[in-house]
């Protein structure tokens, strides 16, 4: 299984390359691939060296899969070219979600959707799996009419920039800022670039992807999108108006049976979800389990993950694992 990683050098790319050694990903060989300005560095995978290789290498060697995060531009340049080469694609840009000739993939909810036909296959965005992974069995047994979803994001889903970015202004060190503010000691209302409806991009994902992946279109999706000073993962406050009504245990019990779902949500312990626990952990923990006394059939819930992992590098690396053991690949 001859595995090339594009953006290899990338803070996605490394977990990436993290999530595949840990999991003990069939890899007979690995083609890590960057940048122009990458080529020649070594990168290190289980105790071996592999030397980067650009774009054009990696096409013409072959890959049976190529696992992309190397943003939307180079994805939709590069990815057909792989794929034309008969590698298969998994992407973890923006760059073919919305593709509706393209799936969208959370593993446990909808992987069984692909066939040996899907060449470049679509990662969702981070804040959008975690929330997806928790809501797909709630919508099977109550359907949902409704989500309100507020998102506390980590910094790292902005990349190495912003993690230097916090870094320095811990330090009281003048530097290159990822944000047009400070984020030490802040909240900004503001993740990716705004669209004409006055909500960003990382809004709208939420809506698009969510009905998408749930294969629902009549589900309402509003949401605010906040980034916050924080490195271990993504928190989302998800309030679930249902058309049937709920029985709050039951609630907790499908999702304690919900594959990669974790509930945390014990009032007498403290025990509930914190991203400085998420992190580095390829779980979406669940928890502040509850019934909105303001609206019939609707739920309160708080949901965390390593946007990472789950949210990127660990879902991607599901998704290939399920294309080999369906034969797919």
């Amino acid at each position: 299984m001859r595995i090339a990683v594009v953006g290899a050098t990338g803070m996605v790319g490394e977990v990436m390359l993290k999530v595949l050694a840990e999991r003990n990903f069939p890899v007979t060989e690995l083609i890590p691939v960057a940048s122009e300005k990458s080529i020649g560095k070594e990168i290190e995978y289980k105790g071996t060296k592999y030397k980067v290789v650009g774009m054009q290498t990696a096409v013409d060697m072959k890959a049976d899969i190529a696992v992309f995060s190397a943003g939307g531009d180079t994805s939709l340049e590069w990815a057909p070219k792989f794929a034309a080469a008969g590698t298969t694609v998994i992407d973890n840009s923006s760059a073919w979600r919305m593709d509706p000739t393209k799936k969208l993939i959370v593993p446990e909810i909808n992987a069984d959707t692909l066939t040996s036909a899907d060449k470049i296959i679509a990662n969702p965005n981070c804040s959008t799996i975690q929330m997806v992974l928790a809501l797909a069995p709630l919508h099977k047994k109550y359907n949902i009419k409704r989500i309100i979803v507020s998102t506390y994001q980590s910094i790292t889903g902005t990349g190495v920039k912003a993690v230097r970015q916090l870094e320095n202004e811990y330090a009281g060190v003048q530097g290159e800022m990822a944000y047009k503010y400070p984020i030490h000691r802040n909240a900004i209302p503001h993740c990716d670039s705004f669209e004409e409806n006055g909500y960003t991009k990382e809004e709208m994902k939420l809506v698009r992807e969510t009905q998408k992946i749930l294969g629902d279109n009549t589900i309402r999706v509003t949401a605010t999108a906040v980034r916050v000073p924080v490195v271990g993962g993504h928190s989302e406050a998800v309030n679930v108006e249902f058309t049937n009504d709920f029985d709050v245990n039951e609630v907790r019990e499908i999702l304690h049976n919900t594959d990669g779902v974790v509930v945390q949500d014990n009032l007498d312990t403290f025990t509930y979800p914190m991203p400085l626990y998420a992190e580095g952990k390829n779980d979406v923990f669940v928890g502040r389990i509850r019934r909105d006394e303001s609206q019939e059939n609707t739920l309160n819930m708080w949901i965390v993950a390593d946007n990472l992992r789950k949210g990127a590098a660990t879902n991607t690396i599901q998704i290939a694992e399920y294309l080999i053991q369906a034969g797919l690949v």
